[in-house]
């Protein structure tokens, strides 16, 4: 049985408002401002916490899911969903353009950021669920689109008493004018098994 529930985009609340948001029909169309990113340090030396994130609970024993759909044009255009318990503490997961082409990864932030890809050349343009599950100390991502079975993305820790929000997120690190087509935004039951695939 399919426990999940739809969160109106106006039940949830911006962390760091885009430029510009619309609505068509159900969607939420978000437009990134130019130079917004979440990053620790690793690697490039800065700090970026302006990226937008679309935030609402996510306690224990629970899983969000975010769909949506974009064209990624410039390098590190990216899209997905986001788990934040502060600005040293932070999940996001979803599709990241890098080398030209469209890769599924996430960057786990625990004063530090890392950052994990795999090149998904045939996901560009079509719809993406990302789904985030939260069991006991950690956090289980998978990611698919409507034609493909889940993918497992990153199993990451995640305290079990941390106060966290979860929702769509989307920046634009290189450019203005990333446009990101977000479909659905859900709430549910927690996956019962790192290995056994979620509903629906």
């Amino acid at each position: 049985m399919d426990h999940r529930h739809d969160i109106g985009w106006d039940e949830a609340t911006w962390l760091n408002p885009p430029a510009a948001t619309a609505r068509d029909g159900a969607d939420l169309l978000v437009t990134a401002r130019d130079g917004s990113d979440f990053w620790r340090t690793t690697g490039y030396g800065f700090v970026r916490d302006d990226g937008h994130a679309l935030l609402t609970g996510f306690p224990a024993g629970s899983a969000v899911e975010v769909t949506f759909l974009a064209r990624f044009d410039a390098l590190y255009d990216q899209a997905g969903l986001m788990i934040r318990v502060d600005e040293s503490s932070w999940i996001k997961a979803g599709v990241e353009m890098s080398d030209g082409v469209p890769h599924l990864g996430a960057v786990v932030t625990h004063g530090r950021s890392d950052w994990s890809l795999s090149p998904v050349p045939d996901w560009d343009g079509r719809l993406v669920t990302v789904r985030a599950s939260r069991t006991g100390d950690a956090v289980t991502v998978r990611a698919r689109t409507p034609e493909d079975p889940w993918r497992m993305v990153r199993l990451a820790p995640l305290e079990a008493e941390a106060e966290a929000s979860a929702g769509p997120f989307c920046c634009s690190p290189r450019r203005a004018g990333l446009q990101v087509r977000f479909t659905r935004f859900t709430t549910g039951l927690a996956d019962t098994a790192l290995h056994e695939d979620p509903v629906g």
